[in-house]
C-alpha cells in the first residue's frame, strides 16, 4: 500500500509564483497599485527564491510601464542568468523587436498590459512569431462605485470601460496564452483573492488564468483555484513580507504544505 506522504509527493497541484516589482535598481511593493515600499535587490531576492525551489518567477517594471520607457534588458539579463526558474517579464514592452531582445536575454514568457488597448495588433504578432504559449496578457481589474468591474492600464494611471472577462476574452482571441489577472483594490492587501473575478474570467476563457492580488495564506490559493477556477496562483506581499508589522522577509511555502493543501482540493475534487 502507498504510504500518504507518496501520494502527496506526487499529487498534482497548481503554480505558485512570486510576483516582484521593478522600479528603477529596486524592488518594491505597493498597495492598491499605489505607495511603492522598497522591499530589496531583486538579485539577491532571484537567489532566495532559487533555494526556495519556486515554480516560476514574474517581474513587472512598473516604472517603465508608467514613463514609457522601454526595459532595462542588461538588468533583465541579469535577473534571467541567475534564476533557476522560467521568468515572466512585462513592463514598457511596446514592440517586437524588444520582445525579441528579451527572450535572447532568457525571458521565457512576455506580459503585455498597456498595448493591450493602445496596440493590440502586437498580442498577435507576438504570438505568430514566438508561440501563443510565451505570450501573458495582463488584465488589470478595478471594482466599480456602483458594482462591477472595469479595467485599467499603465499602472492604474488609464482607466477603460471594458470589463475584465470581455478583454480577456478578446486578448485570448487575438493570440495570448495566459492571463495574469490582478484585482487592483487587493492589491498589497493579504486579505484573500477576489474569487468572484477569478470566477467570471475563467469561465469565458479556455487559457491558463493566474491569480493575483489579494493572496495572505495558503488557503487563499486553494480557494482561488477550488471556487475560481483559477490554473495558478501569484502574490507579492505574502512573500516579501513577514509578521503583522511587515516587516521585509524573502519566504515561500514548503513544498509539503503546498502538495498538502492542493491534496485535499484534489480529493475534494474527486470525489
Amino acid at each position: 500500500m502507498m504510504h500518504h506522504d507518496s501520494i502527496v509527493a506526487r499529487s498534482p497541484r497548481i503554480r505558485v509564483i512570486p510576483s516582484l516589482l521593478l522600479s528603477g535598481d529596486g524592488l518594491v511593493k505597493t498597495t492598491r497599485f499605489r505607495k511603492p515600499v522598497y522591499v530589496g535587490d531583486p538579485v539577491n531576492t532571484v537567489k532566495i527564491f532559487n533555494e526556495k525551489e519556486v515554480d516560476e518567477i514574474v517581474i513587472l517594471d512598473i516604472a517603465a510601464t508608467q514613463r514609457g520607457t522601454e526595459p532595462q534588458f542588461d538588468r533583465i539579463r541579469e535577473f534571467a542568468s541567475e534564476a533557476f526558474m522560467p521568468l515572466a517579464y512585462g513592463g514598457g514592452i511596446m514592440n517586437v523587436d524588444q520582445i525579441k531582445r528579451l527572450f535572447q536575454s532568457g525571458v521565457e514568457k512576455v506580459i503585455l498590459n498597456t498595448s493591450l488597448m493602445n496596440a493590440p495588433r502586437l498580442i498577435t504578432e507576438a504570438a505568430d512569431r514566438f508561440g501563443t504559449q510565451s505570450v501573458v496578457a495582463s488584465v488589470d481589474a478595478k471594482r466599480s462605485l456602483f458594482g462591477g468591474y472595469h479595467c485599467v492600464t499603465r499602472g492604474g494611471r488609464d482607466t477603460h470601460r471594458i470589463k475584465p472577462r470581455e478583454l480577456a476574452r478578446q486578448v485570448v482571441e487575438a493570440g495570448a496564452g495566459e492571463i495574469l489577472l490582478n484585482a487592483v483594490d487587493r492589491d498589497g492587501t493579504q486579505q484573500g483573492y477576489d474569487v468572484p473575478l477569478v470566477a467570471s474570467v475563467t469561465s469565458r476563457v479556455s487559457v491558463p488564468v493566474i491569480a493575483c492580488g489579494g493572496a495572505g495564506k495558503v488557503a487563499d490559493f486553494v480557494e482561488a483555484v477550488r471556487v475560481g477556477s483559477a490554473s495558478a496562483v501569484a502574490a507579492g506581499s505574502m512573500f516579501v513580507f513577514h509578521g503583522v508589522h511587515r516587516a521585509v522577509l524573502i519566504n515561500f511555502p514548503s513544498e509539503q504544505t503546498l502538495a498538502d493543501q492542493f491534496f485535499t482540493v484534489c480529493q475534494a475534487t474527486a470525489a
